[in-house]
């Protein structure tokens, strides 16, 4: 059923699970649905800096806005300079001087990046320099960190915020809470957490923010909004009570939340499998037959996490020809009886042109 990302909105701050996990490809709409939630639940915050704000709020997000927070401050003159500075917000004020979160931001950043790479703020947390310490025990100062690692560190502050928040709002009795400014939080809404990591490294990210979540013994409820299938796979497994859904964007500005249950979410890390069994095949040139059968499964476990009534409906123009060619390899009578002969250069070209185009035209496949 087509509505709008305001509709949609409206059904997720309705929904009484503690944990939604909603997943979508880049560009359908995650992070303006997460401005649509935000608006639901706090409409009076209007400037974009306030969002991150924590006095009295309802909602405490991150998303891209989020990194807009932080910007470079480069010396151009003599190019020795380079700090990242921080625009003054109630968010790194909290954790950095009320909190002397400082240890533990440094400490998630560099189990995330590089163990050698040391965030040094500056007396009043308005500025990073970056250092990187070298073999010869010197190190290299005020270097420009990459977008990837600017975006873990910026999660790592985030990250600090949540764990915090957990704890304050895990006794039950506010007044006996350290602070008040956290007993109107409600929600947390996480737009596509960090996926320029490594695969072990996001893996570790995943089973970190669910282990945080499931010690929250307050009200609060998760939203949280991913692109990454490693990401989806682990949370999932991760968290035991939640909701999944896939958002889908459809024509005339609608889009679709739909609910994913069962073997629909089981199926992302087998997904995996498939694909990089295929991968190396094609880059080893050792297609078989049975190479043919792991091609028609990926398909088939696609179109089902899609919703496609039929995995033929996914294969590039000149459908009835390619689904022939697959059903030759892959119907039980031509195995059985050994008929089929070895796959043809051509044939295995075939391969490699499927997975390519599944991998193309189904962004979730692609890496990012």
């Amino acid at each position: 059923m087509s509505e709008s990302l305001n509709e949609i909105a409206k059904k997720l701050k309705d929904n009484d699970k503690k944990v939604q996990l909603i997943y979508a490809f880049n560009g359908t709409g995650k992070t303006r649905l997460s401005r649509e939630f935000k608006n639901l639940v706090s409409p009076k915050d209007d400037e974009e800096v306030e969002e991150t704000g924590l006095l009295n709020k309802k909602i405490l997000y991150y998303n891209a806005f989020t990194e807009d927070l932080f910007y470079w401050d480069n010396d151009l003159e003599n190019d020795i300079n380079l700090k990242l500075k921080i625009h003054p917000n109630a968010f790194t004020e909290w954790v950095f001087i009320e909190q002397g979160q400082e240890p533990n931001v440094v400490s998630h950043f560099q189990n995330y990046t590089n163990k050698a790479l040391t965030p040094k703020f500056n007396p009043d947390f308005s500025e990073v320099a970056f250092s990187l310490k070298r073999g010869n025990d010197e190190d290299m100062e005020n270097i420009k960190i990459s977008k990837g690692e600017e975006s873990n560190f910026v999660w790592s502050i985030f990250y600090s915020l949540l764990e915090q928040v957990i704890n304050v709002l895990n006794v039950p009795d506010p007044n006996d809470r350290e602070t008040d400014k956290l007993n109107q939080l409600e929600y947390v809404f996480i737009d596509d957490p960090v996926t320029s990591l490594d695969e072990n490294h996001l893996i570790q990210m995943a089973v970190d923010l669910a282990d945080i979540i499931k010690k929250s013994e307050s009200d609060l409820k998760f939203v949280i909004t991913t692109h990454n299938t490693i990401f989806y796979n682990v949370f999932y497994n991760e968290i035991k009570t939640k909701k999944c859904y896939m958002l889908e964007s459809l024509e005339e500005g609608t889009f679709e939340l739909k609910e994913k249950t069962g073997d629909a979410n089981k199926s992302f890390s087998y997904h995996l499998y498939l694909k990089n069994t295929l991968e190396e095949s094609i880059a080893n040139e050792q297609i078989q037959k049975y190479h043919f059968i792991l091609l028609r499964n990926l398909y088939e476990k696609t179109a089902s996490f899609l919703g496609f009534p039929r995995w033929k409906e996914l294969l590039p123009d000149n459908k009835e020809t390619y689904y022939s060619r697959i059903l030759q390899f892959t119907s039980h009578s031509t195995l059985a009886s050994e008929s089929v002969a070895e796959p043809t250069p051509q044939e295995k070209q075939t391969v490699k042109l499927l997975l390519e185009h599944l991998k193309n035209n189904y962004s979730f496949w692609k890496e990012e």
